[in-house]
């Protein structure tokens, strides 16, 4: 898979020290969903960072990626939330409620499509801290 950047403004790649202060990031585990009926449980990075207000970014393990480095994925923080309450996206992400408690976002590249379950609690719960004032 390859990162992508949807209808996102263009970014500094480096963050001053007082944006890093004020970044999110929540770790969290995930399923990857396949047809075999057991699934694989990875840990998986969400992130936000103040300078990129509308973006976030989910990044998978280096061990998950042919390339062997972590695999980061960047989004509008938008289509993360809506996709909580509908279906939502049309391209390289897309993202809806699976029942109550869990999310599914599935990421479509020029390898393939990876499906990812999340729980909606640890969704919501990065998604608040996003939202939050810098002074925490």
């Amino acid at each position: 898979m390859s990162a992508t950047a949807e209808n996102l403004p263009a970014a500094a790649t480096t963050a001053t020290t007082a944006t890093a202060a004020a970044a999110v990031e929540e770790r969290v585990r995930a399923r990857v969903i396949t047809d075999d009926p057991l699934y694989r449980a990875i840990p998986v990075a969400l992130r936000f960072a103040p300078a990129e207000p509308l973006a976030v970014r989910i990044v998978f393990p280096a061990g998950l990626s042919p390339e062997g480095t972590d695999n980061e994925w960047v989004f509008p923080r938008a289509l993360l939330e809506a996709g909580l309450q509908a279906p939502t996206g049309t391209g390289d992400v897309r993202v809806w409620p699976c029942g109550r408690v869990q999310a599914v976002v599935e990421f479509h590249s020029p390898e393939g499509v990876a499906v990812v379950q999340f729980d909606i609690a640890a969704l919501r719960r990065f998604l608040r801290r996003c939202h939050a004032p810098a002074t925490r």
